[in-house]
């Protein structure tokens, strides 16, 4: 179901609203029959998208809303999480920072709500990789970290003035 502008041919085209057979809708802009340009396309689920399209697929500065309560802001590409974009999760932990492919990937600064310690640095396909800082209340951590964990050479600075500089070395299980 359609209603809106369509061009000569036919199409979609300019601004309209449509109620797809799945049960979602969209509201804003087509261009050939295509959603192209700002809109805001509701979920049967309850998630929500409110920002721009090209081709039909989530591109450039979007929105989206998830039905558990978290939220993205930021860059799209080709339907991905992709480029600078900030996150809030359900549990109320935040990153802000790069993404690649819908990822976690680059510089990054996730914050965890239920602490207030926050980790600063590099991420790879969602893990946190790379050298980076782990900061917590009274000290913090500088290191490497690979798959979430400290690798390698590191040193913990205390706000009381001393530091322990050491190596982590992974042990197997």
């Amino acid at each position: 179901e359609y209603d809106g502008e369509r061009n000569s041919a036919g199409e979609r085209h300019g601004r309209g609203k449509a109620q797809l057979p799945n049960g979602d809708t969209y509201d804003g802009e087509y261009e050939h029959s295509l959603r192209n340009g700002q809109g805001t396309y509701r979920f049967k689920n309850g998630a929500r998208y409110i920002g721009q399209y090209l081709q039909n697929k989530k591109h450039g500065h979007g929105v989206f809303f998830y039905p558990d309560g978290s939220k993205y802001e930021g860059s799209w590409v080709n339907d991905q999480k992709h480029g600078y974009g900030e996150y809030t999760y359900a549990n109320g932990d935040t990153y802000a920072g790069e993404w690649f492919n819908n990822d976690r990937h680059g510089q990054g600064t996730y914050v965890y709500k239920d602490t207030g310690s926050k980790y600063v640095g590099g991420w790879v396909n969602g893990n946190q990789e790379g050298e980076a800082e782990l900061i917590h209340l009274n000290h913090r951590y500088r290191g490497k970290f690979l798959n979430g964990n400290p690798v390698g050479q590191g040193k913990y600075v205390f706000d009381i003035g001393c530091e322990q500089q050491g190596e982590y070395i992974q042990s197997a299980e």
